[in-house]
């Protein structure tokens, strides 16, 4: 007898363990999550010491400040963590929603109801959080976790995968729900992506890259976002001191994560007046600013952007800058570069608030704020399992619905066509 592989054995493993997660009563979930809550916070110490592991290979490998940045499970982070799963139980279980119901002319009652999804694949990259927030949301929503994270982050990701199956399994959670792939080798997304029957979808999480070679392999269908390049457009109407702060946060509060800004658009009729003042903070706390010939006039500390900065997506503290005539040109550019992620303009008029929202083809436009916001526990929606540019069954932070398909319930009374 072939012996089967490990990716096929927990692919079948995972499609067993739907089938108990499905009968499942929302309150049985709920006291499940608590047990996992639970099981997290008293195994801290422990699970910070392997994340200290994976910071020390992390910095003997070379990886920049911002992946270390994502690496950390600092105190703060790790109470967050916990406290996410918190939340998730307090959200509504969508599972078994009636979304719509109707009587036909022959007496059928058709309803559409909300169910899960079955067996989902999540691959990541650096951030350890992940392992948490994506099984405890797949868990709310009775869907079975098969986990894949990066090689820089496998002990944390051990660590904890181990401690909420563990943790739940206390309260009933069926064996197997949820899996972390236990090799760092590449080949095992590769398979997982093609176990067809098996599992029903893939959320890839990271780098460019990771996320194409995802869908190039994959044959079981794909929800993800290749770059997070987001703009700001500053009006010629915008309070100015205030759309500082905005673009100071959406750039330095934490650069290296998809939705922070990587480019800022300016009305030219302000260009005189606000880039200097942009300049003067994001300098002082060590922005590279690369902008088009008018921000370097106003700029002298910048350096040209090239046409490749347009498209770049930099984690890092880098910002392109271009000023534009008018908001037309703005959503032009923004339509034309961008990634479908997240964008915003900072106004005062409303007639440029409507055509910016109306216009801009995104999964996530603002007015007046800073695109940090897009994130599921931003949201209200829990834990995130991730951020959609699709515009086929999700798109934005992506929650507990997205993470449901539905069927028709239909009931008769003996009719036949």
């Amino acid at each position: 007898m072939i012996k089967k592989s490990e990716i096929l054995v927990m692919g079948e493993q995972a499609k067993k363990a739907s089938m108990g997660l499905a009968k499942l009563s929302s309150r049985k979930k709920n006291t499940i999550l608590e047990a996992m809550a639970d099981e997290l916070d008293a195994r801290r110490k422990e699970i910070q010491a392997a994340n200290q592991i994976d910071l020390q290979e992390g910095k003997k490998n070379g990886l920049s400040d911002a992946m270390l940045d994502r690496l950390e499970l600092t105190d703060e982070r790790y109470t967050s963590m916990v406290k996410g799963i918190l939340d998730v139980i307090a959200l509504k279980d969508p599972v078994g929603d009636v979304m719509s119901t109707w009587v036909r002319p022959n007496g059928l009652e058709i309803r559409k109801v909300r169910v899960p999804i079955g067996v989902i694949g999540i691959i990541f990259e650096s951030r350890p959080n992940v392992t948490v927030d994506a099984a405890v949301l797949c868990f709310k929503s009775s869907n079975a976790t098969i986990l894949r994270g990066g090689k820089e982050a496998i002990h944390s990701n051990r660590a904890l995968a181990q401690a909420i199956q563990e943790g739940g399994e206390k309260k009933g959670l069926p064996p197997n729900a949820i899996q972390l792939v236990q090799t760092t080798n590449r080949s095992a997304v590769k398979e997982l992506v093609q176990l067809e029957g098996l599992v029903d979808l893939v959320i890839p999480r990271g780098g460019e890259s990771l996320i194409r070679a995802v869908v190039e392999d994959a044959r079981v269908p794909v929800i993800k976002h290749y770059k997070g390049i987001c703009h700001i457009y500053v009006d010629k109407t915008a309070d100015l001191p205030l759309a500082v702060d905005i673009v100071d946060n959406a750039k330095t509060q934490r650069p290296g994560v998809c939705n922070a800004v990587e480019t800022v658009l300016v009305h030219e009729d302000v260009a005189v007046e606000f880039l200097p003042m942009l300049a003067n903070r994001l300098i002082s706390k060590k922005v590279e600013i690369r902008g088009d010939a008018a921000t370097c006039e106003n700029i002298p500390e910048a350096t040209p952007a090239t046409e490749a900065d347009w498209g770049e997506e930099y984690l890092d503290l880098i910002l392109s800058i271009r000023v534009v005539p008018s908001v037309d040109d703005a959503i032009e550019h923004i339509n034309h570069y961008g990634s479908k992620h997240s964008d915003a303009i900072l106004t005062e008029s409303e007639s440029a608030k409507k055509k910016f929202l109306q216009e801009v083809d995104t999964s996530t436009v603002y007015v007046n704020a800073s695109t940090r916001f897009t994130d599921g526990n931003e949201f209200g929606l829990g834990a995130e399992i991730g951020i959609s540019t699709d515009k086929l069954h999700a798109r934005g932070p992506m929650g507990l619905e997205e993470l449901t398909t539905y069927k028709f319930q239909v009931l008769g009374t003996g009719q036949i066509r």
